[in-house]
């Protein structure tokens, strides 16, 4: 009998959703067996509307009913800082892997970087990795260690090589870099993450699989064959108790007050957020503006900018909107904040919208603006027009700029903005959407705010 790994990631948002998650579970119960391993690689306690009033407590729930074998973190995974993750590790029934977190000193939560499992005769070594780049920006995350995920892999496997098992398999929220981790390590499969498009790749000899984001895949891999089965989870008849146990969690959580109206459907899709201009995109960064606007004015000019990565996917805004439906575009614990910079950083916070190293395929935009316009052109790799309020941006003038705080703390997307241009703070970001679609409305178009030509 072939030995099976049953691979799910980056649940997140599908845990607002009482059918779907209930339908993960029943598509990996209907699954699983003897023969089977079931493997989770991050990104499935957080991030989503209920997880974020829960506090990460509902994967516990959902944990229970699939009794996940191993779990590696993803960055979410921390939203709610080290001490709660330490909890949801203590409390969860699965054994977590990591090689390369560690908080003073030591492994994070005393979790080991590799384990051997031995299913049907089969000794499989497996190790957990998570990408360094992108931690959560709660202060208390922010204090684990996040090694070079490579140089720890290269080490594990030795390890595991060394203690004669027949399979080498990595967990891991890398994302792109799992090419750099197949070439690197003689490794037989890599169960990957963190990027949000599905995959089932050969590379440098490694089987590379990805199941997406919002629970609406899992694979099935066998070992012996090294060949995977795509199961799709909505074909699935739903745990009927998860389903009732995810109900009364969002009924007691009170996120059905209704805050607007859309009469066109405004759609929610990875390309809505990675792919240019969006009517998602457009309101969730006017709505950055007119918070600014309303405290500071509108001298110096103020531009709302959100990044792609912080819009979550899902379900379209449609008819009546909910309280649970706007936290639900940006459920984060992350204020919005404004910084103060020169035309000529605003520039080149621009450009680094454009600068796709790390982030997704080489057409990817992972900005969203409101009060400017942009042109870039990809045949020259350059941002070849902006404008803000219609004037052109004059390098020696003060401009305000309204963003997440949480690209303050990663330097990674935007390293222009940093700490030290903050001007105010405001509230949780999700809260300005609720306000804005209270005072203002949900009426949003599509205005050629980004122009993307070469492609």
């Amino acid at each position: 009998m072939a030995v099976r790994l049953l691979h799910y990631s980056d649940v997140e948002n599908a845990h607002d959703d009482p059918e779907t998650i209930g339908r993960v579970a029943g598509c990996i119960q209907s699954l699983d067996g003897a023969d089977a391993l079931v493997c989770g690689t991050g990104d499935n306690t957080s991030p989503g509307v209920l997880p974020l009033v829960t506090r990460g407590e509902q994967a516990l729930d959902f944990f229970a009913a699939i009794s996940p074998g191993l779990s590696t973190f993803g960055n979410h995974d921390f939203d709610y800082g080290a001490d709660r993750t330490r909890e949801i590790v203590e409390r969860s029934p699965q054994e977590w892997l990591s090689a390369n977190i560690y908080e003073d000193g030591d492994r994070f939560a005393g979790v080991p970087p590799s384990t051997v499992r031995t299913v049907d005769g089969t000794r499989i070594g497996f190790f957990g990795v998570t990408d360094p780049t992108v931690p959560s920006a709660t202060e208390s995350a922010r204090a684990l260690t996040f090694t070079d995920p490579i140089a720890e892999a290269e080490h594990a496997v030795e390890t595991l090589r060394d203690r004669g098992v027949d399979h080498v398999v990595a967990l891991s929220h890398l994302g792109r870099a799992d090419d750099r981790l197949a070439a690197a390590c003689d490794i037989d499969v890599i169960l990957g993450g963190h990027v949000h498009t599905e995959r089932i790749e050969r590379v440098a000899g490694t089987l590379i699989t990805r199941p997406g984001s919002g629970g609406g895949i899992i694979l099935e891999i066998n070992l012996e064959e090294r060949s995977v089965t795509r199961h799709v989870v909505a074909d699935a008849t739903p745990d009927a108790d998860l389903v009732e146990t995810y109900r009364r969690r969002l009924e007691s959580a009170g996120l059905d007050e209704v805050v607007g109206h859309v009469e066109e459907p405004i759609e929610r899709t990875e390309r809505d957020a990675f792919r240019g201009e969006s009517r998602v995109g457009n309101f969730v960064a006017d709505a950055y503006r007119w918070a600014a606007e309303r405290e500071l004015g509108t001298d110096p000019p103020v531009v709302g900018l959100q990044n792609s990565g912080g819009i979550r996917t899902g379900p379209p805004l449609s008819g009546d909107v909910t309280v649970g439906d706007l936290i639900g575009l940006v459920p984060f614990e992350e204020p919005l904040a404004a910084v103060e910079l020169s035309g000529a950083e605003l520039l080149d916070v621009f450009r680094e919208a454009a600068d796709t190293t790390g982030f997704g395929e080489a057409d990817w935009w992972h900005a969203h603006v409101s009060g400017a316009h942009l042109a870039y052109d990809y045949t020259k790799d350059s941002l070849v027009e902006a404008t803000v309020h219609g004037d052109p941006i004059d390098v020696e003038r003060r401009y305000r700029l309204a963003i997440s705080e949480f690209i303050l703390h990663t330097g990674v997307e935007f390293p222009t903005l940093t700490e030290d241009a903050v001007i105010s703070r405001y509230e949780t970001q999700y809260d300005v959407l609720i306000e804005y679609a209270r005072t203002v409305g949900i009426a949003t178009k599509l205005e050629g705010r980004i122009v993307r030509t070469g492609l």
